[in-house]
């Protein structure tokens, strides 16, 4: 299923897109997670192949990690596990440089392509070491997403607006991931600055938690991303069906606000 396509369509019709995540190899049903959370209203899945230094994640995200490769879990059977589980929503990649190159640009994109996978995020790679990736990501047909944040130069933002693929993700804070007690006022600034440059789906994420900050970030933008808080209830030893509940919440929370997003200021796209 291809991401970008997917994701305009849902703007078209005034639909506020949620990008759940789940830490692939997190439990021994982890893969349930996927049609729990499609089943819930997900639009994607966000996939975290676990890595043992994820610089860019907060304390959950490394406690989710660390968990599923004291199970054992690879990469391969990660993508294995996803491939004899086709799910109802695109799928999206998250890992880091590290574990890609160990495979090969190509090959990993390969890999990715072959179990359904249709989109992948690598947050530690350089835009000017981009190259090689993503070209093996168009050849492979994956769409490779970038992330853009507040400090973010506006030459840069353009590019990468115009280089990323499937959407625009807009980190809502200088800071890891984790859940947070409120949206970061930083947030609603980056998502109309990124609109100014581009017409591609932007999703805001990195702190967004709860069902009213998913609301309040997809004001703004044209959905969300929330993963933290989702892994804090399976490390808790939440059930598919129980996490789902609150993916529940969060679908219900953009159906509130669901239509065009709030047009920026001036001051906030200069």
């Amino acid at each position: 299923m291809m991401i970008e396509a997917t994701f305009r369509a849902a703007r078209a019709a005034g639909h506020k897109i949620l990008l759940p995540y789940v830490t692939g190899g997190i439990t021994d049903d982890w893969i349930d997670y996927l049609d729990a959370f499609a089943d819930a209203g997900a639009d994607a899945i966000e996939v975290g192949l676990p890595f043992s230094d994820p610089m860019l994640d907060g304390v959950t995200i490394q406690e989710a990690s660390d968990r599923a490769l004291a199970r054992g879990v690879d990469t391969g059977s990660i993508l294995a596990a996803l491939g004899n589980r086709r799910t109802s929503v695109p799928l999206i990649a998250m890992t880091y440089a590290n574990l890609v190159l160990r495979f090969g640009v190509e090959r990993f994109c390969s890999m990715l392509q072959e179990t359904g996978v249709g989109g992948l995020i690598v947050p530690d790679l350089p835009l000017s070491e981009l190259g090689d990736l993503e070209g093996a990501a168009a050849d492979a047909g994956i769409e490779l997403v970038l992330l853009c944040a507040p400090a973010t130069t506006p030459g840069r933002l353009l590019e990468i607006a115009q280089r990323s693929r499937g959407f625009v993700y807009a980190v809502s804070r200088m800071d890891t991931t984790g859940e947070r007690g409120e949206l970061a006022a930083t947030a609603a600034v980056l998502a109309h600055r990124v609109r100014a440059v581009t017409d591609r789906p932007v999703l805001l994420g990195f702190g967004v938690s709860s069902p009213a900050q998913a609301a309040e970030a997809a004001r703004h933008s044209d959905g969300v991303v929330v993963a933290s808080a989702l892994m804090r209830r399976v490390l808790d030893g939440a059930s598919p069906a129980e996490v789902a509940a609150h993916v529940a919440q969060l679908r219900r929370a953009l159906a509130a606000v669901e239509g065009p997003a709030v047009i920026a200021p001036t001051a906030c796209v200069r």
